[in-house]
């Protein structure tokens, strides 16, 4: 079936290492019919879901495949001194990059800003691209790549403020990273306590803070901390459908 064909009804798109469904969210608003997979439950995943290894389920049947390997290995929130974590992860990308290939549908390979290196000519987004921020106007800083086996054009620019009171959806882990940015708020993905360092004040941000900058009002702290916001799918499956509507 031809491109324009894919089009003129609702293509199916397998989302594979799904997490909690951030991607798959913004991929269903575009018009997507959307079903998951991830090795682990998700029972705060809102489509169709299958608990199951995203290596060896069936990839026939969809017209799109996005896939987000676990980031470990590539984040910089397990580096440093929270390197011996890395020794229980392996880089996954290669191993997803060649089944999606195989599969013949097009794909969308995501993951976190370290793995530039293992991806194929990536297009960065980031919540300042969208104007994504918490109610009382603090942006969302988080950047994502995305290897895409079709054109996405007209990529928005980052609009980080000077001085702008910032949040970011981190890791997940208990130990964040320490850093020094004057006038910059961070926080993290897990769901308990607080912590101030080096000009970071962790407190300020609740779950609902987190909820309102990623734009998901359906998941976990912890949940928040591994998604990426549906803005990003949306935003790479409108590319997605313009790129069908334009190929004869």
């Amino acid at each position: 079936m031809g491109p324009r064909a894919c089009v003129r009804r609702r293509m199916k798109l397998l989302d594979l290492f799904c997490g909690a469904g951030g991607a798959a969210m913004g991929y269903h608003r575009v018009g997507f019919e959307v079903v998951g997979v991830d090795i682990n439950p998700q029972p705060h995943y809102p489509f169709k879901f299958y608990q199951a290894d995203a290596l060896t389920f069936p990839l026939n049947g969809f017209d799109v495949i996005h896939a987000s390997p676990p980031c470990q290995i590539h984040s910089a929130m397990t580096k440093g001194r929270w390197q011996y974590r890395l020794k229980n992860h392996i880089n996954l990308i290669p191993e997803t990059r060649k089944l999606l290939i195989s599969s013949g549908a097009y794909y969308v390979i995501e993951n976190v800003i370290g793995a530039k290196v293992e991806l194929i000519a990536p297009i960065m987004l980031c919540g300042t691209m969208f104007n994504l921020e918490t109610k009382q106007g603090s942006q969302l800083r988080r950047h994502r790549l995305f290897e895409c086996s079709f054109p996405v054009i007209l990529i928005p620019e980052c609009s980080h403020k000077k001085g702008a009171s910032v949040i970011g959806v981190y890791g997940g882990g208990q130990h964040p990273q320490r850093r020094k940015i004057p006038n910059t708020i961070g926080a993290y993905g897990h769901s308990g306590g607080s912590s101030k360092r080096d000009y970071l004040d962790f407190s300020c941000f609740s779950v609902i803070d987190r909820r309102d900058a990623m734009g998901i009002d359906w998941m976990t702290g912890k949940e928040l901390s591994q998604a990426i916001p549906p803005a990003y799918s949306f935003f790479i499956g409108k590319q997605l459908i313009k790129y069908l509507q334009n190929t004869k």
